[in-house]
């Protein structure tokens, strides 16, 4: 990347984040970062008056997420302001190690700028809620994971294991990286079970083994959120019905939609979420099988963060910020898809983080309330979701069905009979 260039990105890199952070601080606060306004609560109580979350009692979030609640504490655990500043540097130092490797070309790999300058642009579509929540902590874990997976995959699997242990769903992805693995019980199986024996231990030794799981209880017993995919039916049926009605849950402050059936497609959703992981699994399990692994690894990560937006029954705004990861790796490595298809992910994703921000936080009072604009609004963003589902899906079939016939270009079609070494590129020689 020539110096100017990089001159340019890294410019624009520091006016995005100050940007949000003073959007997120500034001018909408109590809309945009009243998450951290909670964050820095919790940890006053620790700190302050050595009341701990998971170690004294259950927690919504899993363990691993004290930590980088924590570090923004040692600014402040009284004052609002300089808590969500210093939280806004450190996503800012984890999304600047992030943007570093989608610039850091690999050997044997194509390497575009592509991918640092999109994300740029989704940061700045999706608003400060990008960056307003554990969500932006997890994100450019995500990254870097995606980036290290096919040539370092017990460093992808760490991290992607240390990711979930703060938000669950980085957890998806090591399903991708155990099939893309040459030796996968060595090289994601075992990393990933060491690290999280590092933080049950931990945990332990703080006295909260008996809470460690109780984030996977409070998810399990939601409602469906009025943000989710799932929710929009019964979200534009406010306009002309009187038996829908959205109500606050006080315990985990979101909004959820109640009326005829939101109960049972909460439960359908469920189901609905492992059966589609569970199809996706076979997918890539079939291009292990055919010699195809390693191609399908990013087009298979999309796909599971993808479902594992639309199918959620809660569907918080800050969850598109999971799908910076995959498209912004598929963007940085422009020989790992199809050019077409790219672009239509990436300006599907653009135009569904632009719309997220137009309601969340800008028009958030009105959705809740059932104003027509903000209704049909969330209602065009969850119809982008699902087309992105659907190139999602059609990725991830070509690269299974793909027989090897069809090489990119300079590319060489892979003999299907051996899943690629996961610590070599695809180009390389393997091992008879």
């Amino acid at each position: 990347m020539p110096g100017r260039s990089r001159i340019a990105l890294w410019t624009a890199f520091a006016g995005v984040h100050a940007w949000l952070t003073w959007l997120g601080v500034v001018v909408a606060p109590a809309a945009a970062f009243a998450d951290l306004d909670l964050y820095r609560w919790w940890m006053h109580l620790g700190l302050d008056w050595s009341t701990w979350p998971v170690l004294d009692g259950p927690w919504v979030y899993p363990a691993g997420a004290l930590a980088p609640m924590l570090l923004p504490a040692l600014a402040s655990t009284t004052s609002t302001t300089a808590y969500a500043v210093a939280w806004c540097l450190l996503v800012a130092a984890l999304d600047a190690a992030a943007t570093a490797a989608l610039l850091r070309r690999a050997p044997g790999t194509r390497t575009s700028s592509a991918g640092a300058w999109w994300w740029l642009g989704y940061l700045v579509l999706l608003g400060p809620v990008a960056i307003g929540r554990l969500d932006g902590v997890v994100t450019p874990l995500m990254v870097l994971a995606l980036l290290a997976g096919v040539r370092r995959p017990a460093v992808a699997s760490v991290l992607v294991t240390v990711g979930a242990w703060i938000k669950a769903a980085p957890a998806a992805l090591v399903l991708p990286l155990l099939f893309a693995a040459r030796r996968p019980v060595r090289d994601v199986v075992m990393p990933a079970a060491a690290t999280c024996l590092v933080v049950v231990g931990l945990v332990t030794a703080g006295g909260g083994l008996g809470h460690i799981a109780s984030f996977a209880g409070a998810q399990g017993t939601r409602d469906l959120q009025v943000e989710s995919v799932g929710a929009t039916p019964w979200v534009l049926s406010r306009l002309w019905r009187g038996d829908v009605v959205v109500e606050l849950d006080p315990e985990l402050i979101t909004w959820e939609v109640h009326g005829p059936g939101t109960v049972a497609a909460a439960r359908v959703l469920d189901v609905l979420m492992v059966l589609a992981v569970a199809a996706l699994l076979g997918a890539l399990l079939f291009a292990r099988l055919e010699g195809r692994a390693g191609e399908a690894l990013l087009p298979g990560a999309f796909a599971l963060v993808v479902v594992l937006v639309v199918t959620n029954k809660v569907g918080s705004p800050q969850f598109l910020a999971w799908l910076a990861a995959p498209v912004a790796v598929l963007m940085a490595r422009p020989g790992a898809s199809p050019r077409r298809w790219r672009r239509a992910v990436a300006g599907t994703a653009l135009v569904a983080a632009a719309l997220t921000q137009a309601v969340f936080p800008w028009r958030y009072g009105p959705f809740i309330s059932g104003e027509a604009l903000a209704l049909a609004t969330m209602a065009a963003r969850n119809l982008a979701l699902v087309v992105l589902l659907g190139l999602a899906v059609a990725g991830l079939a070509e690269v299974v069905a793909d027989d090897g016939r069809r090489a990119g270009p300079g590319e060489a079609a892979r003999e299907p009979s051996e899943p690629p070494r996961a610590d070599l590129p695809a180009d390389a020689p393997q091992e008879t």
